[in-house]
């Protein structure tokens, strides 16, 4: 079965960068894209950034654009979302995310805490 296992996240100071990965098991990882969301709390879960395969095409909302930074590795099964520049409003719980036509499975995510 698909597993995504999120890794990575943790407290850190405004200004700060974090690297996420996505360890995916169960599926041809380099014929799908992959997408990280995140959820904070009280708010709907949001799309974050998107990278097709093949190609590694990349979107990003608008929020994040120019401070994260999505990329995978299909020899390692593996999609990694690196922030920099974090702000207290990027606090969330973060998901990785891949879309097998009309099934959309989910990590358990990670928590990402931007806090001085």
């Amino acid at each position: 079965q698909v597993q995504l296992v999120e890794s990575g996240g943790g407290l850190v100071q405004p200004g700060g960068s974090l690297r996420l990965s996505c360890a995916a098991s169960g599926v041809t990882f380099s014929s799908y894209a992959m997408s990280w969301y995140r959820q904070a709390p009280g708010k709907e879960r949001e799309l974050v950034a998107v990278i097709t395969s093949p190609g590694g095409s990349t979107n990003y909302a608008d929020s994040v654009k120019g401070r994260f930074t999505i990329s995978r590795d299909n020899a390692k099964n593996t999609v990694y979302l690196q922030m920099n520049s974090l702000k207290p409003e990027d606090t969330a719980v973060y998901y990785c995310r891949v879309q097998l036509g009309y099934l959309g499975y989910w990590g358990q995510g990670t928590q990402v805490t931007v806090s001085s």
